[in-house]
């Protein structure tokens, strides 16, 4: 069952549930309103009828003129006495004076039905001295109200069709309007699916705060989608590019080897070491491009609670001592710690400190300080430096500033991208400030 269906059908059935119970209130409302009408100008017809006995001592109860003064139509009145004895009567409806006497020592209302019309009966004790002597009775037929009743009837039924109608073109035009988008967000996804080419969903002004979220939010999916697939593109270039020339290197030497290097001791030596060079090279270059593979996984990082004064100091004496370059550490003289993954932040220091290395030949400075709700990690170098322009597209995946410092330091262009994902998965965030010749700052803020 579709939506728009599903919609229309609970509006449908829960206003014709609303309407049956305002119209049966309406009915009943109406009914009791009006018969109380009736009612009461019976009762001041029987009140008057008593008074006058009272006034006249009960003389003239038999007085036709008593009871001809208040008659109207559609109407019968009598006073009969304590022994059901009728002694005054008025009215021409057979029906009406035929209703059985039933004499009562209290005030007595009854809503009778003869031949299915309904009739108001009420009767009022007459007393004398504290005797009951009779009573007067009055009978009424509600056949006008009852029209009236039936007219109103037919309105609210003819209302409430109407109602219903309104509601079920209303509720289908409207449920169309709103199903509108996500029906073109559906075929959208049917011709991506049909295609393989990624597209957006147009928002007109008309559609809803939710519908213009939820467009939005299917838009924005499908930008990052696009973002994704030209990135992928691009690293599958990228990585092409950076295999062919070590493979080809390979190809090359090993080729001349085959010629003539056999028996050239200069040649095969020379190849030999080449096809060693760029062997390793297409090692390392194999281990970042799984590494960053790796890293696009959400659960990459094993979180725990670790020192990171210690990391820092630990891996800044290794390479020190490794590279036999001084690193210089600027850290709290108290632990701080950091919620993360002790060994992605290793290997994130790792990659920025190898850089630095790779780019100065001054001392690095490395500072680690810690707030109320943040840790902030600098590595400073004093070297060559990066020029405004080239610094957005430094963490870019094979990116590098300069080609021949490349083949210098046998970089792959990927480090950097790999530093960058491990402070994403961290809920950091890194910027960059260089200048040609004065160096580079890497600063980084984790979350505590």
């Amino acid at each position: 069952m579709t939506l728009r269906l599903r919609f229309t059908l609970f509006t449908v059935f829960w206003l014709i549930f609303i309407l049956i119970l305002y119209n049966v209130f309406v009915y009943f409302f109406v009914i009791r309103v009006t018969t109380r009408g009736e009612l009461q100008l019976l009762a001041n017809k029987a009140d008057l009828v008593v008074e006058t006995l009272r006034k006249q001592k009960m003389v003239g109860i038999d007085d036709p003129k008593l009871l001809s003064d208040m008659y109207n139509v559609n109407e019968m009145m009598r006073i009969v006495t304590a022994d059901s004895h009728v002694v005054n009567t008025v009215g021409i409806d057979k029906e009406l004076l035929s209703i059985p006497i039933d004499v009562r020592t209290v005030s007595h209302s009854e809503t009778l039905r003869l031949n299915g019309q309904r009739v108001l009966l009420w009767s009022v004790p007459i007393y004398e001295e504290h005797r009951l002597i009779g009573e007067v009775e009055s009978a009424r037929r509600l056949t006008v109200l009852d029209g009236y009743l039936q007219i109103l009837l037919g309105a609210l039924s003819v209302t409430s069709v109407g109602a219903i109608l309104f509601a079920i073109l209303g509720t289908y035009w409207f449920t169309s309007r709103l199903t509108g988008p996500i029906g073109q967000m559906v075929q959208t996804m049917r011709e991506i699916d049909r295609s393989g080419k990624l597209q957006r969903v147009k928002m007109g002004q008309e559609e809803s705060i939710e519908l213009q979220q939820l467009i939005r939010a299917f838009n924005q999916m499908i930008e990052r989608l696009d973002r994704t697939i030209e990135r992928q593109k691009q690293f599958v270039a990228d990585a092409s590019h950076e295999l062919k020339t070590p493979l080809t290197v390979i190809g090359s030497y090993a080729d001349m080897l085959k010629r003539w290097g056999r028996d050239n001791v200069e040649v095969r030596d020379e190849a030999i070491e080449a096809i060693a060079k760029e062997t390793e090279r297409l090692k390392k270059l194999t281990r970042s491009m799984l590494t960053l593979a790796e890293a696009e996984q959400d659960d990459w990082v094993n979180k725990t609670r670790f020192d990171a004064v210690g990391v820092v100091k630990e891996l800044s004496g290794v390479l020190g001592t490794t590279f036999r370059r001084e690193i210089r550490v600027h850290a709290p003289g108290s632990a701080v710690q950091l919620t993360g993954d002790k060994d992605k932040f290793r290997q994130m220091l790792l990659i920025l400190l190898d850089n630095a290395i790779k780019y100065s030949k001054e001392p690095i400075d490395v500072r680690i300080r810690s707030d109320k709700n943040s840790v902030q990690l600098e590595v400073t170098d004093y070297g060559i430096g990066i020029s405004e322009a080239e610094i957005p597209y430094l963490f870019e995946r094979f990116y590098r500033v300069d080609e021949a410092r490349h083949r210098t330091t046998g970089g792959s262009g990927l480090g950097l991208s790999i530093a960058k994902r491990i402070i994403e998965l961290h809920g950091g965030s890194v910027e960059v400030f260089s200048k040609p010749g004065s160096g580079t700052t890497i600063a980084i803020q984790f979350p505590k």
